[in-house]
């Protein structure tokens, strides 16, 4: 999201899972490093990655140039679909940016 690529700052390095890979949900799957952290990306579902982006692990700066277009990651083929009814929509996920930043 928006909100985690300013809060890890100027991405350098992206490590993606390859494609064919199979996963679990919270497994690790990879990392970023920015000039402020690293940071492990977990997996928020099961199943098989499809495709991963290399033009990030290429250029890892498009994570913060353009996190919603050019910056995605990579594509699961999911194994349990009943998974995705535990992510937070859009409001949800602003309900608790903004109870976060009011923690902090």
């Amino acid at each position: 999201s928006h909100y985690a690529q300013d809060a890890l700052g100027d991405v350098v390095y992206a490590q993606l899972p390859e494609a064919g890979s199979k996963i679990e949900k919270h497994d690790e799957v990879g990392a970023l490093e920015s000039v402020k952290a690293a940071s492990e990306l977990y997996s928020p579902v099961s199943g098989t990655i499809l495709e991963k982006n290399t033009e990030v692990e290429d250029k890892p700066a498009l994570i913060n140039q353009s996190c919603y277009d050019k910056g995605w990651l990579f594509k699961v083929e999911l194994s349990n679909p009943d998974e995705l009814k535990e992510l937070l929509d859009e409001t949800k996920y602003k309900d608790f940016l903004k109870t976060d930043q009011e923690a902090h």
